[in-house]
């Protein structure tokens, strides 16, 4: 059952230009989170991925764009708390999906029965892959009703990355529950759903409902706000290169927290932020996905 080969680093041929590498869309942001949406973005160019679009509301579109000028922001419409607001029937967002070669939704997003909305017709309608994260995956748990109701039919590949809190409100089951029986329940979710799960915690778990990895890289020096921010837009970058969902996450979580090590090794734990994951990301992919340095802890 348990996985243990990591995937390799996808090719960059000599010929190959920004399209060869894909392109990312992430979705999200709203007013007071848009440092979320912009890590997964910074991630998303940090893990290879040839072009990065941010789709944010108008409001923080600004503070989005000037924090790096390698990505390009897209303005939605805001409501009057600086959400993405309400697009029916989201057209502006399909034009967007349209040219991306995966898209990542949650990080920042905020709630609202419009957000949920969105989120449901993404899941349900968008054949490319997608991760789904943060308040998403909140939206899918309201959509879902109750533990033992079919869950929304995917249209594509599907990776979603909850953290314990986060998956029960999936589930149905207590974080107590979840902690005693980890790899029983992710698998079971994982194939009730059809999605590949990235259950996340000390040694994450990620799992397609057959096949079941358990990551050993990362540290507590992670347990900071944005590391998932960054996390999402990683594996959003694996996806655009033409990775497979599950190997996508596999190699995306081990690069995450190989770089969360890197990043503790120089500057130790407790004062670890997650832009420094960002900044350790090349050197973790320079690396093969192997740590080279020791980390003495």
């Amino acid at each position: 059952m348990s996985t243990e080969k990591l995937p390799d680093f996808p090719a960059r041929p000599a010929d190959g230009h920004k399209g060869t590498f894909g392109k990312v869309l992430a979705i999200g942001g709203s007013q007071g989170m848009s440092g979320s949406i912009t890590l997964s973005a910074l991630s998303a160019l940090r893990g290879g991925a040839g072009l990065v679009q941010a789709a944010v509301p108008v409001a923080i579109q600004a503070i989005v764009s000037g924090v790096e000028p390698s990505y390009m922001t897209a303005a939605l419409p805001s409501d009057d708390a600086g959400r993405i607001a309400s697009i029916p029937p989201h057209s502006r967002i399909a034009e967007l999906c349209q040219s991306a070669t995966a898209v990542a939704i949650g990080p920042g997003l905020g709630r609202s029965q419009q957000l949920d909305a969105l989120v449901g017709w993404l899941y349900t309608t968008l054949a490319k892959p997608l991760v789904v994260d943060a308040d998403a995956l909140n939206a899918l748990a309201a959509m879902h009703g109750r533990a033992d109701s079919p869950p929304p039919k995917p249209a594509g590949p599907r990776v979603l990355t909850p953290h314990p809190g986060e998956f029960s409100r999936l589930t149905g089951q207590s974080t107590e529950a979840i902690s005693q029986r980890r790899e029983d329940l992710a698998l079971a979710f994982a194939a009730w759903w059809g999605v590949v799960l990235v259950l996340k915690g000390h040694r994450t778990l990620i799992t397609d409902g057959k096949r079941l990895a358990v990551n050993t890289t990362g540290n507590p020096g992670m347990a900071t706000g944005g590391s998932g921010d960054v996390l999402t837009g990683l594996i959003t970058s694996l996806l655009a290169q033409g990775m497979p969902a599950f190997e996508a996450a596999q190699l995306g979580v081990h690069l995450h927290g190989l770089a969360g090590d890197l990043a503790a090794a120089e500057l130790g734990m407790p004062g670890l932020i997650a832009s420094d994951l960002v900044r350790h990301l090349p050197f973790a992919i320079k690396s093969g996905g192997r740590l080279t340095t020791p980390i003495g802890f």
